[in-house]
């Protein structure tokens, strides 16, 4: 039979384990501690278990004095729990499960914890930085085969790699250089657009005062590629980015060439299903992309978007509904949330 959540959880209370996912609390001395606490171990059918000490304590219980549950400290170490299972996931062949045993949390407790802190499972994440160490070798000058080798995957499928990377590995390992974006600019409703493409779609839309603003931004996020400006070539797809920047509520069928870790490209997916005018909290669009607690990691994603208003970064608001962190400025966003409400 499989173990309940509960069983779980009173085995690292017998085993002293420390799981900062829950607390647990002894009814006959109303005191509540962590998992792991050096008190004697109580008996079974006296324990309850709560997700987080505010829970314990709204059930009248109290913190215990040796573990101090309600510290601020345990936000902290669970940081750190997790930060050594990210040194631990980085070495050769590591595999979760083997963390998860490394660290003392059961791999059910791991992937939980692992998620609401980073956003992404362990699993990903390993993806994530095989991505990361195949850039870097391929930015050292690497061929693609010991690239591969070196990042830990195992296929050397040059295909793959271009879908990793948006690009030919040639290309990456020379910063971009001799890939070509085309560039165009306009007025719109809210200042300059360049929209900029590659053969894969749409992979910029930058807002600003002037060209010069836009520009620079360009410029920064695509720094060794070709950059040619083709107005005529790109009009259809310029004229359809500025009337959705006039209109921002409707529906829009632009192919775009989207470039981001995995956690990104599903807070970037989320907030492209979201309905125009109707924003939501950072906190509301973790619990959709299913880390109810990477709020934060939330705002980073919606802060690296290059594609304004195609993936409408600016539904997200704070949790008293004020605006704050919009990469092309409040003025803008306050703009496209009221045409949305208009509409």
């Amino acid at each position: 039979m499989n173990a309940t959540l509960d069983d779980v959880r009173w085995s690292a209370v017998r085993e002293r384990r420390p799981d900062p996912d829950f607390i647990f609390a002894v009814r006959t001395t109303r005191v509540a501690c962590r998992p792991g606490c050096p008190s004697r171990t109580p008996s079974r059918h006296n324990v309850r278990f709560f997700d987080d000490f505010a829970a314990a304590a709204d059930a009248g219980f109290r913190a215990c004095k040796r573990c101090a549950p309600d510290a601020e400290t345990a936000d902290a170490e669970r940081r750190a729990l997790i930060a050594r299972a990210c040194a631990l996931l980085d070495a050769d062949g590591a595999t979760p499960a083997a963390v998860a045993r490394e660290i003392g949390l059961s791999r059910f407790h791991f992937q939980r914890v692992f998620r609401a802190q980073t956003g992404v499972t362990p699993g990903a994440y390993q993806r994530e930085r095989r991505d990361a160490r195949f850039r870097e070798r391929l930015r050292a000058g690497d061929d693609v085969t010991r690239a591969v080798q070196h990042a830990g995957y195992g296929s050397s499928s040059r295909a793959y790699a271009r879908e990793r990377l948006g690009m030919t590995p040639s290309a990456f390992r020379s910063g971009a250089r001799g890939e070509t974006i085309a560039y165009a600019l306009a007025d719109c409703a809210l200042g300059r657009v360049l929209v900029a493409t590659t053969a894969r779609g749409i992979c910029a839309i930058e807002l600003g005062d002037d060209d010069a603003a836009v520009l620079a931004a360009f410029e920064r996020d695509f720094p060794q590629a070709e950059r040619v400006r083709d107005d005529d070539a790109l009009r259809e797809a310029l004229d359809a980015v500025v009337a959705l920047i006039a209109d921002p509520s409707t529906a829009h069928a632009l192919t775009l060439d989207v470039r981001g870790t995995a956690f990104q490209q599903r807070v970037w997916s989320a907030l492209r299903a979201l309905p125009a005018g109707k924003p939501v909290t950072y906190g509301e669009l973790a619990v959709a992309v299913g880390a109810p607690r990477a709020a934060q990691a939330v705002g980073a994603a919606c802060g690296a978007n290059r594609l304004a208003v195609a993936i409408p970064c600016h539904r997200v608001v704070r949790d008293d509904g004020k605006l704050a962190g919009y990469k092309w400025g409040l003025q803008r966003k306050s703009s496209l949330l009221a045409r949305e409400r208009e509409s």
